[in-house]
This record gives C-alpha cells, sequence and structure tokens, in this order.
C-alpha cells in the first residue's frame, strides 16, 4: 500500500509546486505584502516550500501510522498474556500500549511542525504571512494520506469484519475468531490498519489542519504585525499544554486506580475523558495568561475586532467541554447500559429488515445534540474572536488528543487479544477477559472519536448486539 501512496504523493507534491508557482508566472521577484512590513518572499520560492511541508505532513502521517500498527501489533500478544493473570493486567497492557501511540502520534506532529516554521523563519524573515501560508501545506499533507488509511483502510476493515462473520456465522455456524475461519486473519489485521493507522492518520490531518488554520490566522494579526512569535506560536503552546495533561490523565488509569471486575473498565476510560478535559481547562488558562498579551486585534475580513487573552481562553474551553459534551452523548448512544441499544437489541426479534431500520433511525437522532453543540462553539468562538477562535475552538476539541487516542486504540487491541486468545485454544475464562475490554472499548472508542475541523460528529450508531443476548432477551 505504502508504494501507491508515495507515488500519489510525489505526484500530488509536483501539482502543488506547478499551481502555486505558476500564479505570478513562477517569477523570482517579491510582491508587496497585505498585512506584514516589507516585501513578501517570490511565489516560486513559496511554492517550494509550500511543497516541501505537504511532503514532511504526508511523511510525518505515514510513518505515525506504521509506528501505530507495529505498537498494536506488538501489544495485541501481549494483552493476551496478561488477561491470564486477570483483567486489570489486561487493561493496564491495553491502554498504555494505546497511551504510547498516541502520545506518539501527537508529540510527533508537534515536534515536526514546530522545526519546520523555526527552518522555514530562517528563509522567510518577518514575513509572517508568507511563512505561515507555506505552512498550510502541512496539514494538506496529513489530510492527503489520510484519505488513504481512513477511507481504504476502514472500508478494508468493515469488508473483511462482515465477511468473516458471514463464513462463519451464517454459512458454517462456527464461533467469532475460530480459527477454523481463514477470514479472521483478514479481521484481525483489518483491525490494525483501519482502526489503529488509519485512525491515527485521520486525527493527525485533523490536528495539522486545525493548527495550521490557526497558526495563519494568527500571522494577519497584531501578532504579525509586532514580530510576537510566542503569541503567534499560541495554538502549538495549547498542544504542547494538552500532552502534558494527558500523560498526566494516563497516570490515573494505569497508576492511581486498579481495575478489579470488568464493570469497572467503561467508567475507568469514561474518566479518562473527564479528568484531561478538566486539567486541559487549567492548563489553557495558565498559558493564555502568560504568552498572550492583555489585548490584541484581530482582522476579520478587512476590519479589526479586539480581543483580550482570556477571551481566547474562552474560545479554546468552549471548543474544548463542547467536544466532552458530543462524547457524553455518543457514549449515551451507544453504550449497551442505556435503553438506545437495548432498544435495538428487542428489534433483532423481528428480523433484520426492523433492526437496520431502528438502528439507522436512531443514528439519526444521536446526531442533534452534537450538532447543536458543535453550532453554538462555533458562533460563541466566532463572536468572541472572529475565525481566530473558530480556528481555536477547533484546536480545543483536539487538544486531548492523546487521550483520545489511547482510547481509540485500547478497542482493537483488546478486540485483536480476543482473537488470537479464541485462535490460540486459550481457557473460555481468557476470553471473556478480553471480550469485556473489547465491549468496553467499543463505547469508548465512539466517545473519543470527536473531529471537529471535519465536523464528523459521532453519530454513525453501531448496534453491537451479540446473537446470545438477542435470543435472551
Amino acid at each position: 500500500m505504502y508504494q501507491y501512496v508515495g507515488m500519489f504523493m510525489v505526484v500530488f507534491a509536483a501539482v502543488i509546486f506547478v499551481f502555486l508557482g505558476s500564479i505570478e508566472g513562477f517569477s523570482t521577484k517579491g510582491q508587496p505584502c497585505t498585512y506584514s512590513t516589507g516585501t513578501c518572499k517570490p511565489a516560486l520560492y513559496t511554492a517550494l516550500f509550500s511543497t516541501a511541508s505537504f511532503l514532511l505532513g504526508a511523511i510525518t502521517s505515514l510513518v505515525s501510522g506504521f509506528l501505530g500498527m507495529k505498537i498494536a501489533t506488538y501489544a495485541n500478544a501481549r494483552t493476551t498474556l496478561e488477561a491470564r493473570k486477570g483483567v486489570g493486567k489486561a487493561f493496564i497492557t491495553a491502554f498504555r500500549s494505546g497511551a504510547v501511540m498516541g502520545f506518539l502520534l501527537s508529540s510527533s506532529g508537534l515536534v515536526v511542525l514546530y522545526i519546520t516554521i523555526n527552518v522555514f523563519k530562517m528563509y522567510y524573515g518577518d514575513d509572517w504571512e508568507g511563512l505561515f501560508e507555506s505552512i498550510t501545506g502541512y496539514g494538506l499533507g496529513g489530510s492527503s494520506m489520510a484519505l488513504f488509511g481512513r477511507v481504504g483502510g476502514g472500508i478494508y476493515t468493515k469488508a473483511a469484519d462482515v465477511g468473516a462473520d458471514l463464513v462463519g456465522k451464517v454459512e458454517r455456524n462456527i464461533p467469532e475468531d475460530d480459527p477454523r475461519n481463514p477470514a479472521v486473519i483478514a479481521d484481525n489485521v483489518g483491525d490494525n490498519v483501519g482502526d489503529i493507522a488509519g485512525m491515527g492518520s485521520d486525527l493527525f490531518g485533523s490536528y495539522a489542519e486545525s493548527s495550521c488554520a490557526a497558526l495563519v490566522v494568527a500571522s494577519i494579526s497584531s501578532f504579525g504585525i509586532n514580530h510576537d512569535f510566542t503569541a503567534m506560536c499560541y495554538p502549538l503552546l495549547v498542544s504542547s499544554v494538552g500532552i502534558i495533561v494527558c500523560l498526566l490523565t494516563t497516570l490515573f488509569a494505569t497508576d492511581f486506580f486498579e481495575i478489579k471486575a470488568a464493570s469497572e473498565i467503561e467508567p475507568a476510560l469514561k474518566k479518562q475523558l473527564i479528568i484531561s478535559t478538566a486539567l486541559m481547562t487549567i492548563g489553557v488558562a495558565v498559558i493564555s495568561w502568560l504568552a498572550l498579551p492583555a489585548k490584541f486585534t484581530i482582522f476579520n475580513f478587512g476590519a479589526q475586532k479586539d480581543v483580550s487573552n482570556w477571551g481566547l481562553f474562552f474560545c479554546v474551553a468552549v471548543g474544548l467541554w463542547a467536544g466532552l459534551i458530543i462524547g457524553f452523548v455518543t457514549e449515551y448512544y451507544t453504550s449497551n447500559a442505556y435503553s438506545p441499544v437495548q432498544d435495538v437489541a428487542d428489534s433483532c426479534r423481528t428480523g433484520a429488515a426492523t433492526n437496520v431500520i431502528f438502528g439507522l433511525a436512531l443514528g439519526y437522532k444521536s446526531v442533534i445534540i452534537p450538532i447543536f453543540a458543535i453550532a453554538v462553539s462555533i458562533y460563541v468562538s466566532f463572536s468572541i474572536a472572529a475565525m481566530y477562535g473558530i480556528a481555536m475552538a477547533a484546536l480545543g476539541m483536539l487538544s486531548t488528543m492523546a487521550t483520545g487516542l489511547a482510547i481509540d486504540a485500547y478497542g482493537p487491541i483488546s478486540d485483536n487479544a480476543g482473537g488470537i486468545a479464541e485462535m490460540a485454544g486459550m481457557s473460555h475464562r481468557i476470553r471473556e477477559r478480553t471480550d469485556a475490554l473489547d465491549a468496553a472499548g467499543n463505547t469508548t472508542a465512539a466517545i473519543g472519536k470527536v473531529n471537529f475541523p471535519a465536523l464528523r460528529v459521532p453519530g454513525t450508531f453501531r448496534c453491537l448486539c451479540q446473537q446470545s443476548w438477542c435470543e435472551g432477551r
């Protein structure tokens, strides 16, 4: 797959260079800048730097996805082995493995972006507008690679999953992940490709886009005019604080609280989101007070808008807490502890048609509150700080990305651990423990998949009804 992705990356980079360079006929003469002082750099050199940042974003996305798959592959078998000692030991192994991927992706994206800004600054100097416009290629590179990882990998994952279930449960009447079903291998590989590498590339693209958008808007504000580099890097500081907050939050799940029963898994994962959101609110307040001037100006479609540092903090906080609200609404509609999933399970008794219709209708219903939460956060943040406020609200939703990725990656790791236990012929007790981990991961993974920049609200309903439970109902 990486061969085809590499070919696309090279061809698309050439297209970007040709289109951007031809704006002024591949001119090597500078033009007057719009907001910053002095002369902007020639279009030819801007095209070169934009293409370079695109390649950096694409490569970082690919490497993050590949390393995420390697981490998950090693963690699958280790989680299975730890399940012999108890559900608590297996949970710690699976969650720490997901946390490694979360911190790897968020920190690598931040480090590469910061280094790129400083390297480009050596050429652009005080031309902040040109510098951050060329940096936008970084977000485009990450998003373009996410097309292959998330869409292509996701289609492969679901095709393998459904194919394995059709062959095993329907045609042969054998258990899930039975070693006699060769499609189980494709199913387990698909979990790593779509739910690990694809999800990582997708969230990396969202993070890169949000960061680059916020940096561009900041460059045409009073920050750029006053050459306040620290204030312009405020979006990166927010992401940096997010990594530290998520690191502290991870300790609560793996060191401070001990999982003794399967019923404690899902509450422990939900506490991660609550703790990270609360700590992040405090961290953003501190950063806003230290890094931003008390008053600054944002250019809003030609007009000037005065903004305070606490106003910008409120924009980030609105996005942060809106993401938490969306997560808990999603948890209500996807957890078997609440009536929506139980009603879908009841609809299984009358056949597949009513089950599909009921699940689809419930999926439509589940997006109502998330859409209102996003609309309110957009309106409030735009009213406070115009487009910069919206960009920072989006970044606020992604500021706890490391914790969200840890929870997301925990799910497929637990799922594959159960598949390994089944194929290895291990005891039924171990499979019950891995199934408990997987059941909690399915719900909390839906909570963590909040993707504000693309407005992809987690409203797709997923019926997790097992045949035995439906019959018991």
